[in-house]
């Protein structure tokens, strides 16, 4: 082998070298760049978890007021009505006006029927009615004839329904033959 030989070998030698140290250069900066990107996805991960943790527990505090105080607004209706029934009391004893007491209370009651109106409570009607086991509780039962079978003959206490939902069932004597 001639010095010249030797020379251009030596020379494609380096020259490979110079390509494969190119190569891992940039092998390692394609590296780098994976491993910061990986990093900025990570860090976004981990901040939209907290993010997300801190919204959860925003709504679970939100729905624990919500909870406390969703009987406020009906509460302030009902020392309304308090209110009216201490007057028509204090009222009544001043003049022993036994009249004008059951006129209060007969306002108040009124008042007190349009204030779970407005909040969407109903009754339920039991009037020639037949017995529903959704809308009634029978606790009493009774053969007559001048009712139908599984007619309602009468009432002892007032079933209410809010919102379509059944909120108490009416009390009621059923016929039975």
């Amino acid at each position: 082998m001639t010095d010249k030989d030797m020379n251009e070998e030596i020379i494609d030698e380096t020259v490979e070298a110079a390509e494969i140290t190119e190569e891992t250069i940039s092998n390692e900066n394609e590296i780098l760049k994976l491993k910061s990107e990986v990093d900025d996805w990570k860090n976004s991960y981990l901040r939209k978890q907290a993010e997300f943790q801190n919204f959860t527990k925003r709504k679970e505090k939100e729905f624990e007021d919500l909870k406390a105080f969703a009987s406020e607004k009906i509460i302030v209706k009902v020392l309304d009505i308090i209110d009216n029934l201490e007057r028509a009391i204090s009222a009544s004893s001043e003049s022993k006006d036994f009249d004008s007491l059951v006129k209060g209370v007969e306002l108040t009651l009124s008042q007190m029927k349009s204030t779970i109106i407005t909040e969407g409570v109903e009754a339920i009607e039991t009037e020639k009615a037949a017995f529903d086991p959704h809308l009634h509780m029978a606790v009493a039962v009774e053969d007559s004839a001048d009712y139908n079978n599984d007619d309602i003959i009468s009432e002892f206490q007032k079933g209410y329904k809010m919102k379509g939902k059944v909120i108490r069932p009416s009390m009621v004597k059923v016929c039975k033959k």
